[in-house]
C-alpha cells in the first residue's frame, strides 16, 4: 500500500520510474547489509560466550564476511546510483 502510493506521487511529480527503483533499490541494498552485519555480530558474541578459546578464529571470520556483506551492498549501491544518474 505505502509502495504504491509513493509510485503514484513519483508518476505524479515525472519521475521516471527507474528512478525510483533506484533509490528503492539502494535503500533495501543498505537495510539488508545493515541487517547482515548486526546478525553476524550477534552470532560471532555468542559464539565467543560458548567457546573463549576460539575467540580469534570466530573474529577473524566475523571481519571476513562483515566485509564481504559490506563490498557487496557497496556495489548494489553504486549500480544503482548510476540507473539514477544515467
Amino acid at each position: 500500500m505505502m509502495l504504491e502510493t509513493m509510485l503514484l506521487q513519483a508518476a505524479v511529480a515525472g519521475l521516471e520510474i527507474s528512478k525510483v527503483g533506484a533509490a528503492i533499490g539502494a535503500g533495501l541494498a543498505v537495510i539488508g547489509a545493515g541487517f547482515g552485519i548486526g546478525k553476524i555480530g550477534a552470532s560471532a558474541m555468542e559464539a565467543i560466550a560458548r567457546q573463549p578459546e576460539a575467540s580469534g578464529n570466530i573474529r577473524t571470520s566475523m571481519i571476513i564476511v562483515a566485509a564481504l556483506i559490506e563490498g557487496v551492498a557497496l556495489l548494489a549501491v553504486v549500480v544503482c546510483l548510476l540507473v539514477f544518474f544515467l
